[in-house]
């Protein structure tokens, strides 16, 4: 998927992005970006698991379906259906997944990383 032709789109349609399977039970789809801002959906089976990580970009995202063990810094707390984290830059930061789900991230600025 060349994900450099999402850069500064305005409409856009779920059917027309495909699934990036990121491996252990994990994919991502870029659904939008342009320099400043990003969104992107994360679908995680059961069990699998994101990594303990930290970036510069602040994140948030939003728990769209199912159910996280979230690791934010020190703390950990179990979100659900509608609830939402905040990752501020380079605060470590993970999630182990209790039941299949759907987050909804979105990233300033955009990662970069996401569309090399």
């Amino acid at each position: 998927m060349n994900f450099k032709n999402l850069a500064n789109k305005t409409l856009i349609a779920d059917n027309d992005i495909d699934w990036a399977d990121l491996g252990a039970g994990i994919k991502r789809k870029v659904m939008a970006y342009d320099n400043d801002l990003m969104l992107v959906k994360v679908a995680f089976e059961k069990d699998s698991i994101g990594t303990i990580h930290n970036h510069p970009h602040l994140q948030m995202s939003y728990v769209a379906k199912g159910s996280f063990e979230v690791s934010m810094g020190g703390d950990k707390k179990i979100l659900n259906e509608g609830d939402v984290f905040f990752a501020p830059t380079m605060v470590f930061h993970g999630v182990v997944c209790l039941e299949a789900g759907l987050l909804i991230d979105v990233f300033n600025p955009h990662r970069e990383d996401f569309v090399k």
